[in-house]
């Protein structure tokens, strides 16, 4: 008996192995070519959407992750790439509001108010990504975020219908950001069940004309 459930967890932990290799290699190789790192290079697009995360992490210091994204947005508006921004992220409660943080840090590196709109439920990139299309009327976008979260944005965009390029902010050495590399492993296999799933957004909403 025992070897028999020995046997039966080997082969779910083999699958579920196999299972994180498959999505991971997926999402990777289709949107390679998709992402830039150089803001001499990258296309330029109407749009640059801006992935929120915490300002802070829970010791209470600065989130090298947001800063990065804040400066990667400044650095691609001032290059001429993006016109207009989109800042989607959290807004559970009214002591956590990602997009006005963000806005509100944008605007103090020069960044025109008038140009910066908000969505204030990216509560997960699928959200996000759905009401850049849906509700934000979006066609083309070019996506702010960390290199691994950009290639998962992407290939969920393209599920979707809206067509996108990654501009990937600085990103952290694997040793210092090994919790949150862990969990996109974790979050592309999330991909495919919400694929098979057909999950909605929590929001829907009145659309919003970006201009």
């Amino acid at each position: 008996m025992l070897r028999k459930i020995i046997k039966i967890l080997g082969t779910l932990s083999l699958v579920l192995v196999l299972v994180i290799f498959a999505s991971n290699f997926v999402i990777s190789s289709t949107t390679e070519d998709k992402t830039f790192s150089d803001v001499n290079i990258v296309p330029p697009n109407k749009v640059g959407l801006v992935l929120g995360t915490s300002n802070r992490i829970a010791n209470g210091s600065s989130n090298p992750y947001y800063t990065y994204r804040i400066n990667a947005t400044v650095s691609l508006y001032k290059a001429g790439k993006i016109k207009f921004i989109l800042v989607s992220g959290d807004n559970g409660s009214i002591y956590y509001n990602e997009p006005n943080t963000i806005k509100k840090d944008l605007i103090k590196k020069g960044i025109p108010e008038e140009v910066i709109f908000l969505d204030y439920a990216g509560f997960r990139t699928l959200d996000s990504m759905v009401r850049a299309k849906f509700i934000f009327g979006l066609d083309n976008v070019t996506v702010i975020s960390q290199k691994f979260h950009n290639e998962r944005a992407i290939f969920i965009a393209e599920q979707k219908g809206l067509k996108a390029i990654g501009f990937n902010a600085q990103d952290l050495s694997t040793t210092q950001g090994f919790k949150v590399h862990f969990r996109e492993y974790l979050a592309r296999v999330k991909v495919f069940i919400d694929m098979i799933l057909n999950t909605q957004p929590k929001f829907y909403g009145a659309t919003i004309e970006i201009k």
